[in-house]
């Protein structure tokens, strides 16, 4: 099936297109209006047959006179359009390294993406253009495993057959396993081989293969072990085999994001695959950002360049009865794979080997009896014991000094770390306990810390909380949660306050019947309102079984819930269900991104900052860590380091571990 978005033209005549755009060029100043329809509605076979066309006719090249016509961005794409695929690609290669310093990100993008016979025609291509041989002027411009693993892309002799064998997939797996994550320093060679050789339908199964024996899928472990523009290669080839078009949105929505746009980014792509798979790339690309192609383009581009560019586009995915059945596909196989994955979740803090209460206890008092605090001794202590070991100091505090190691922290301790220490001090549930206390104590709620802790703690860990908050407050959770909000906002957070989720395994066929009620919007059964409907299903049912839900979901509707949840609600009530949705999904990304947002942009949110730090610590702050450089192309570490400061900054360092 074709699915490119630029077809033949119908009824096609050389001489006239040629005359045409003779008549466009034509004395003073263009009609590149009539330039950019025509062009952009013939195929390239057609471009190149017009510019033989021209040349018998009016003996004048017409590239020459295009780009003497045309200027700017727009003139770079009508050209790139006039020449051959592999003649595009041999002049984006040959820009990229003439001159000083070279476009390496020109390179990863082309040689990372093309079939075997696309890789040999540029190769012919860039010696019959410029009678220079690629491989020689690449090997001159670049260097290390970078260079070596350009060579062997160049060489287009990626295995092309379908028959997967079993054994070699495991031992694949095994050996990237081994070259990596389990050898002290990295064995490059082997990746190079394995991801420079195999068929794409045979790495996609090692790579399934590899999730399911390290527990992470082998992006991470190519972020962690590689580094430099080899490891940007590798990172792009890797995506190229699970989905070129998956690459493709991903580049051409960086280069449109943030401030400025990367034009020749952006012309190459739409140029390259404008006869490939450009309705695959719209199709990622919809379901990935929940905006259309055709829509980014239009607000980030201007003039004839845009005009021409949403040509080369085609339909607009945003507009209704554009949608593609096939957009399920793509955000499932990842979600499908991590239900299989055994991701172990792990925290950051672990109990101390050698460990005694009582000699914890004197190190404290020694570290606040007369003048002065050692802060950096009672951080030492306190953020390298887990919260059960921390509990037993407190009681040999006690019996040996006979007063209050909480009372004594708080006097010698201020500010951000006092709060830290504190709530380390604390049992998780008492901490959990008293962050909500204080959400919804004084004037003022504080909903995000409401919906952060409600929305991602099991069964187990809300009916402790109830008991340390009842304890604590004398007051019962539910209670005070209900007379300090309202609406359907109170229902979600007293429906969560009961502990009472199930926790089964999926249920197939009940997995269709409560996706059909969140996707049935125009239901005239009023009594139940939507909110009513979501609340009844996202409250209540199990994690897997909410997963296998929101996979009808997207079957039935071609969106994701989230972007349901974004589109019909709004407030508190949006921000709770998108907190379950994502927390559901993926909890570790859900906090990493919360860890984000808490510093990125100027100030700092510290009590969202600690409130996680200390809550994650021991469950699986070392998977958020993960999560949070594949998200945010940083380490969490980084961050903190750059973010915070002090003694609280040595404290929060200690609770992160690793560098990554």
């Amino acid at each position: 099936v074709y699915r490119g978005s630029v077809k033949d033209f119908p009824g096609f005549d050389a001489s006239q297109d040629a005359e045409a755009l003779y008549n466009a060029m034509k004395g003073f100043g263009s009609d590149k209006e009539a330039i950019l329809d025509l062009i952009t509605s013939r195929s390239n076979k057609q471009r190149v047959e017009i510019c033989q066309a021209y040349k018998s006719l009016y003996g004048k090249d017409l590239i020459a006179d295009l780009k003497y016509e045309l200027t700017g961005k727009f003139e770079r794409l009508i050209v790139s359009l006039m020449r051959p695929p592999a003649y595009s690609d041999a002049k984006e290669i040959k820009d990229a390294i003439a001159g000083i310093g070279t476009d390496e990100k020109c390179l990863i993008e082309i040689l990372a993406s093309r079939t075997n016979q696309e890789i040999h025609d540029l190769v012919a291509a860039y010696k019959d253009a410029y009678e220079r041989d690629l491989e020689a002027d690449i090997t001159g411009d670049t260097s290390g495993h970078f260079k070596k693993m350009l060579v062997v892309l160049l060489q287009g002799t990626r295995e092309e057959d379908d028959v997967v064998s079993e054994d070699l997939v495991e031992q694949d797996a095994k050996d990237l396993l081994e070259a990596g994550e389990l050898k002290w320093g990295t064995d490059e060679a082997q990746f190079i081989y394995i991801l420079g050789r195999r068929s794409k339908q045979h790495l996609r199964l090692v790579f399934d293969e590899y999730l399911k024996i390290s527990g992470k899928p082998i992006e991470r472990s190519i972020r962690g072990e590689l580094s430099g523009d080899f490891e940007k290669l590798m990172l792009a080839v890797v995506k190229c085999i699970r989905s070129t078009a998956e690459y493709f949105a991903e580049r051409l929505h960086k280069a449109m994001k943030g401030l400025g746009t990367r034009d020749n980014t952006l012309i190459r792509i739409m140029v390259s695959r404008s006869e490939i798979d450009m309705l695959d790339i719209r199709e990622v690309f919809r379901t990935k950002y929940e905006k259309s192609l055709y829509n980014m383009i239009k607000e980030d581009t201007s003039g004839e360049y845009k005009k021409a560019l949403l040509k080369l586009c085609g339909g607009d995915d945003d507009a209704a009865g554009e949608f593609f059945p096939e957009a399920a596909q793509v955000a499932y196989r990842m979600w499908e794979l991590s239900a299989v994955a055994k991701v172990e979740l792990r925290g950051t803090v672990r109990p101390a080997g050698s460990f005694n209460d009582d000699g914890d206890a004197q190190v404290l008092r020694k570290a606040m009896k007369g003048l002065g605090t050692d802060e950096g001794a009672i951080i030492e202590v306190v953020t390298q014991r887990s919260n059960a070991q921390r509990q037993q100091i407190l009681k040999a505090y006690k019996a040996h000094y006979g007063r209050d190691l909480m009372a004594d922290l708080k006097s010698e301790l201020s500010g951000s770390l006092a709060k830290l220490i504190l709530g380390l001090m604390l049992t998780p549930a008492q901490y959990d306990a008293k962050q909500l206390r204080k959400a919804v104590e004084g004037a003022g709620t504080d909903e995000s810390a409401l919906i952060e802790i409600m929305a991602t703690r099991n069964n187990q860990e809300i009916k402790a909380i109830n008991e340390a908050y009842q304890e604590a407050y004398h007051k019962r959770l539910e209670d005070d949660l209900s007379s300090d909000t309202s609406g359907h906002f109170k229902r979600i957070l007293v429906s969560l306050a009961l502990g009472n989720r199930d926790e089964g395994p999926e249920n197939l066929t009940q997995a269709h019947e409560d996706a059909k009620k969140l996707a049935d919007v125009s239901s005239n059964d009023s009594s139940d309102s939507l909110e009513t409907r979501f609340l009844s299903i996202l409250c209540t049912r199990s994690y897997p079984h909410l997963r296998r839900v929101f996979q009808e979901f997207i079957k039935m509707t071609n969106h994701d819930v989230e972007h349901a949840i974004r589109k019909r609600m709004s407030g508190d009530v949006r921000d709770a269900f998108m907190a379950i949705v994502r927390s559901v999904k993926n909890k570790p990304a859900f906090f990493a991104d919360k860890l984000y947002k808490s510093m990125k942009g100027a100030g700092t949110d510290e009590r969202t900052l600690t409130r996680i730090m200390i809550s994650r610590s021991e469950i699986d702050l070392f998977n958020i860590r993960g999560e949070f450089i594949d998200l945010f192309d940083k380490s969490l570490h980084h961050m903190i380091e750059k973010d915070t400061s002090g003694d609280y900054r040595k404290a929060l360092l200690a609770l992160c571990g690793g560098e990554d």
